[in-house]
């Protein structure tokens, strides 16, 4: 069995090493002209059915490497006022796994095959029940299976399921990252909370790392490179539907929307690498009727995008992988036909990606009390 997968997101990427692992070829597609073309670095927060997926895609040799460079999440989830006075709670403390998203990217990305600057025109079904994808830039590539693993704005979805579209909610937010030195110690209590005045919503999140990435890496498991990044405070702002900054870079545009803030707010801010900032839109996919069965399916962003208010967009995307990647070698042991592993897959799929976007939306108005949801 060969299996192409579009996009060299996590999801993707994880089906991908969890094929691999199961000795199933797996060629992976990525638009962007390069692996680091695009600055994909900030902490998420993995439920356990999200830890347990990436952990069973990956090969047990790297599970050690794995629980280094995460830490426990467990935060109050207080709401504050600029001042960081508590004016309320958003509920119940959150706990999980934090990981750097462009330290397991990386991770992900070891021995695989990944073509880049293959950005999909299209696909079509050959007469033998494969797939032949076509590119912009470079041969066509034949496959058994297709898998859109391509995002917001997916061309499979396009092909596939035309009638699935984004939904733009309207919600902006900026996001970036400041080192976290002990200048930012005072500000330890408020990770996990929401600090607002009423009209814009400030997130912050730590990433500290148990044993640097790469120290890591060169110790458990020398075959693997990764990144050297170091402890670091996430941040994001989330702008009313009426509010886009424009022509001024996201740093300046969070600054911008804290006058009276605590100091060591704005300091936060101010202090953030400008490189690593930026705005966002925030889109959704729903889920919608089923396609005609075939040899061509989605995972991720793809079919079921969730708002980030909900935290559950990349545990849905790696258990997507999980469940694909367990099909899949069902299908591949003889145990049941290729189309039918797809089916079961999509079946399962559809159903909890649908409860993904619901529950994501459904905590969306309490950072953006004006955001469209229709």
């Amino acid at each position: 069995m060969r299996v192409g997968v579009v996009g060299a997101g996590l999801g993707g990427l994880a089906l991908a090493q969890g094929l691999r692992g199961a000795g199933i070829e797996a060629d992976v597609f990525e638009r962007d002209p390069g692996i680091g073309a695009r600055f994909q670095g900030y902490r998420l927060v993995l439920d356990p059915i999200g830890f347990q997926a990436v952990r069973d895609c990956l090969p047990a040799r790297w599970h050690p490497l794995l629980d280094e460079i995460v830490m426990a999440a467990s935060a109050e989830q207080l709401v504050l006022d600029p001042r960081l006075n508590e004016i309320g709670r958003l509920g119940a403390a959150r706990t999980g796994i934090v990981v750097d998203r462009q330290v397991l990217r990386h991770l992900l990305l070891t021995g695989l095959s990944v073509h880049t600057d293959a950005a999909l025109t299209g696909y079509h079904v050959l007469a033998d029940g494969r797939v032949q994808a076509r590119f912009a830039r470079r041969d066509p590539a034949t496959a058994d299976l297709l898998v859109g693993a391509d995002g917001v704005a997916s061309t499979v979805r396009g092909v596939l399921s035309p009638e699935t579209v984004p939904t733009d909610t309207g919600v902006r937010f900026v996001i970036g990252r400041t080192p976290l030195t002990e200048e930012f110690a005072g500000l330890s209590a408020t990770y996990g909370s929401k600090i607002t005045d009423g009209r814009v919503s400030l997130l912050l999140g730590a990433m500290r790392f148990p044993t640097p990435p790469g120290q890591a890496a060169e110790r458990l498991a020398p075959e693997v490179t990764l990144p050297d990044i170091g402890d670091y405070v996430r941040w994001a702002m989330i702008l009313p539907p009426d509010d886009s900054p424009r022509d001024v870079t996201a740093r300046d545009a969070a600054l911008s929307r804290m006058e009276g803030w605590h100091p060591e707010l704005r300091a936060l801010i101010g202090r953030a690498d400008p490189d690593n900032s930026t705005l966002l839109s925030i889109r959704t996919v729903k889920p919608g009727g089923r396609w005609p069965s075939g040899p061509v399916t989605l995972l991720g962003d793809a079919i079921h995008a969730t708002s980030p208010t909900g935290g559950n967009g990349a545990n849905t995307a790696l258990r997507d992988a999980d469940l694909l990647r367990r099909c899949l070698i069902a299908a591949d042991d003889g145990r049941r036909g290729l189309l039918g592993a797809v089916d079961d897959y999509e079946r399962q799929m559809l159903v909890y990606g649908a409860e993904a976007v619901r529950a994501s939306l459904e905590r969306l108005p309490a950072f953006a009390p004006e955001a469209e949801l229709s």
